[in-house]
């Protein structure tokens, strides 16, 4: 009795040892099944993480020829631009905001930015304007603030906030994540810096996601446009770039796109500002623009 006993303890053994292998084998394989997409899934968030953009550096790119690596001459509207840029990526990262309205309801261009946190950014231009923004007592309204950064000011005493070289510094960055690289050209009378676009992979995604955002992926609602791309559509036609991002389409296509940026443009700031999940300093760079 006592050696049946046995047996059948060493034969429940065994068989609970199988099954034990035989699920660590099969748990080994669908691991190895799994490996690979996981595997792709972290190339693709590093290979994002690389070369994620900020705003003014989607701007820029829109607005550099690709081989001769320069902006164009006779454009004057992106110097602004590019800050009104700055501005929206500050608030888009929680840095800045719009002092409260008030009983009176003030309008987005009289309301004054103010800071909400200055933690740094990572970024040495935008920490550079959100420390002026910070330490400017009493605060600057979102109009004065692109003025005053950009240059744009009779007061002598403020000339200090201007940003320098701004697209010279944002064209290093992008040399830096691989976008574009560096050379000299001779103009006759001077030699100048270029940035001639050297991974064309990330122009035509950025260029794409332009043009996909007003015909493939339209939706008839601000609200519910990813807050970065309605604001890389406003500010690149505010800097006088968007036309290139279009340039490539068929003229059909053309046609559609420009339609629903009008769309787009002629909505009222004041209003698209006060529905849920908006961006009240977005807005409120719009309405500086398109005033």
């Amino acid at each position: 009795m006592t050696s049946l006993t046995q047996r059948s303890s060493g034969l429940v053994q065994r068989r609970t040892e199988a099954s034990r292998n035989a699920a660590a084998d099969k748990e080994r394989g669908s691991e190895d099944e799994d490996y690979e997409p996981r595997q792709e899934e972290e190339d693709e968030k590093g290979d994002s993480k690389e070369t994620r953009l900020t705003l003014m550096e989607e701007v820029l790119l829109l607005g550099l020829k690709d081989r001769e690596g320069y902006t164009s001459f006779w454009n004057d509207c992106i110097s602004s631009g590019l800050r009104g840029c700055m501005v929206i990526e500050l608030a888009l990262r929680g840095r800045l905001q719009l002092e409260a309205c008030g009983m009176r309801r003030k309008s987005l261009l009289a309301r004054k930015v103010i800071c909400k946190s200055d933690a740094p950014t990572g970024d040495v231009l935008l920490d550079e304007a959100l420390k002026h923004i910070k330490e400017t007592q009493p605060p600057e309204t979102v109009q004065s603030w692109i003025e005053l950064l950009s240059g744009e000011t009779w007061n002598p005493l403020k000339l200090h906030y201007q940003l320098r070289n701004v697209r010279e510094r944002l064209a290093k960055n992008l040399v830096e994540k691989g976008v574009l690289t560096t050379e000299k050209q001779n103009f006759l009378l001077f030699d100048m810096t270029t940035h001639p676009l050297t991974n064309d992979t990330i122009k035509q995604r950025l260029v794409k996601k332009v043009q996909e955002s007003v015909l493939d992926k339209w939706v008839n609602d601000p609200g519910r446009f990813d807050k970065r791309v309605l604001a890389l559509i406003f500010l690149a036609h505010s800097s006088d770039v968007l036309e290139n991002a279009f340039a490539p389409l068929l003229d059909e296509q053309y046609d559609l796109a420009m339609k629903r940026v009008r769309l787009l443009l002629d909505l009222e700031p004041e209003a698209e500002s006060t529905k849920a999940s908006s961006n009240e300093l977005l807005w409120a760079v719009v309405a500086a623009f398109t005033k």
